[in-house]
């Protein structure tokens, strides 16, 4: 991209916008083209905190904003959902009517919104995280990403997030059969509702906010999220064992305000796109670095880590495909599910 190009065309909206004036320039002035640009500055809403692999692909995001446009859009990020009071429904309708600029929100929760979202979590429907980027990425992703435009959103990227494991005050679990009568503390999604109650467990949907009060409390036994949250949200404190199951997907939308982005020059509309899939590839490598640290940081806090078999994680895959019926009801769109079970291999 060419730099004068986006100083100028960033000039020209501030001065369309009246931001500026457009008196005669004296034989002094120096060329539009090398003026300072008026800045564009956009606010980042991450869920969770400063250490979380989230925010730190915020970071490398805005980082990567900042280069293209050699500082003339600034990204900035703030964690913990504090933009939004912590509660991700209300952060999805705000950065719909534009009192929020910029939203990183998991897929599971615009569920609520978007019910084919529910087809990225489909447990253990992915072999790989490279399978996962590449339905991210492909044309079911892409028809997802495009879904939000009807919230009031433009959707920027899709990153993919490392599958989720449990964790739990009780025991170890290698098998549904330990999940019997669990309090397990699930997100605000009826997947995770139906998957964890059909294991035998007691699924309780909790926004993400409560849960560490609750484990606190043990009103809840047990939770279950990508490696990097027990880590960053210090749930070791409260917690004994870990298992790595690798049960579900998720990932994360990049969203922001469709009148904010239309409003936008489209050098700036481009450096924000182009740097969204520059950190999704940033992301992917991130994660597994920092996933191995994640286990042995959570084993140094004397946490007891186990990992299932290929046999019993079969036991769970086989009791996730006696529910798809039920999965297909909850993405309320079967030729999208059929899809996406044929897109993974796992279609009839």
């Amino acid at each position: 991209m060419h730099w004068k190009r986006i100083v100028g065309t960033v000039l020209a909206a501030s001065l369309i916008a009246g931001c500026s004036s457009a008196a005669t320039p004296n034989k002094g002035d120096k060329k539009p083209e090398e003026r300072p640009a008026q800045k564009v500055t956009l606010n980042l809403s991450t869920p969770d905190p400063d250490s979380s692999s989230i925010t730190a692909a915020a970071q490398q995001y805005a980082k990567i904003v900042g280069e293209k446009s050699k500082g003339a859009v600034e990204v900035k990020v703030y964690p913990n959902g504090s933009l939004y009071g912590g509660d991700p429904s209300a952060a999805v309708k705000q950065l719909g009517a534009g009192s929020l600029d910029m939203l990183l929100l998991s897929t599971s929760l615009y569920a609520n919104f978007e019910p084919r979202f529910t087809a990225i979590s489909i447990p253990y429907l992915y072999d790989s995280t490279d399978q996962l980027l590449e339905y991210l990425n492909k044309d079911p992703g892409t028809t997802l990403l495009g879904s939000v435009d009807r919230l009031g959103i433009k959707g920027l990227g899709l990153w993919t997030r490392s599958f989720r494991q449990m964790t739990n005050s009780k025991k170890p679990i290698t098998g549904p059969q330990d999940l019997k009568g669990l309090r397990f503390r699930v997100p605000n999604n009826p997947l995770w509702v139906e998957f964890f109650k059909a294991a035998g467990a007691a699924p309780v949907p909790m926004a993400f906010g409560e849960v560490y009060n609750a484990l606190q409390l043990k009103t809840i036994d047990g939770q279950e999220n990508p490696i990097d949250v027990p880590m960053s949200a210090k749930f070791y404190e409260v917690q004994k064992y870990l298992t790595i199951s690798n049960h579900m997907a998720d990932a994360w939308v990049l969203g922001i305000n469709a009148k904010k982005f239309a409003g936008l020059p489209r050098d700036v509309q481009q450096v924000l796109t182009e740097a969204a899939a520059e950190t999704q590839a940033w992301k992917v490598n991130y994660d597994n670095e920092q996933d191995g640290k994640a286990i042995d940081f959570l084993k140094g806090k004397q946490m007891q880590v186990n990992t299932l078999t290929p046999e019993q994680q079969k036991a769970f895959a086989d009791l996730a495909k006696t529910l798809y019926p039920k999965f297909a009801e909850l993405v309320k769109d079967q030729d999208f599910f059929a899809k996406t079970l044929k897109f993974v291999g796992k279609g009839n």
